[in-house]
């Protein structure tokens, strides 16, 4: 089917989390959680546009690009909101690789104030959930840096493979060299943690 006629929800729940596409609006949050992570994203997430932002109309400027991105089926962003609380607790992106293979790459990143508990890999295997349902895939990638140890955790954890190891083949914003951590995950080997409920 072609991707402009794939039915894609907004978003989706998970036990603790409501996760969906940014929306109009959002942009007053986004700046304030922006604001809240510049320093927390800086080591592995320094080319984020999260970290460019200086104000709030840029944030809402932003988040309706990403509406524009997701309409058009070039990648999609989402932020996952706690349940109890309806507070920020991470993003979620799903970047396409290759719509005739059906491939496509997540990223991720925990809120300062929400880290160590759970919620990435929660929201990423609602993601999955997604992904393989609405998006049709065959393949999900997702790379991380060989020395963030807890972006590889939320990866073994979903049911990724490692694929590959490139060494020292990135500098960080601080100066320091790392290599990146290649995973994969198959339609054929992918268990679904629930079905996803949009």
């Amino acid at each position: 089917m072609h991707r402009m006629l794939l039915d894609i929800p907004d978003g989706f729940e998970t036990e603790r989390l409501h996760v969906r596409r940014y929306q109009a609006g959002d942009g007053a949050a986004y700046w304030v959680m922006a604001q809240r992570n510049r320093d927390h994203l800086f080591p592995f997430e320094a080319d984020n546009p999260v970290r460019s932002l200086q104000s709030e109309q840029e944030a809402e400027i932003l988040l309706r690009e990403f509406a524009a991105d997701w309409a058009q089926r070039k990648h999609f962003f989402l932020g996952a909101w706690t349940r109890a609380e309806g507070v920020f607790a991470a993003q979620v992106y799903i970047g396409v690789v290759s719509w005739d293979l059906s491939e496509f790459e997540v990223g991720y990143f925990a809120d300062v104030d929400h880290e160590g508990q759970g919620y990435v890999s929660e929201a990423v295997r609602g993601a999955l959930d997604f992904i393989f349902s609405y998006l049709q895939a065959q393949r999900i990638r997702l790379r991380c840096s060989d020395v963030n140890p807890r972006s590889a955790h939320v990866a073994e954890r979903c049911g990724f493979v490692r694929e590959g190891h490139l060494r020292q083949c990135h500098r960080m914003a601080d100066g320091n060299i790392c290599g990146e951590l290649i995973y994969g995950l198959l339609r054929a080997e992918y268990s679904p943690s629930s079905s996803p409920h949009p």
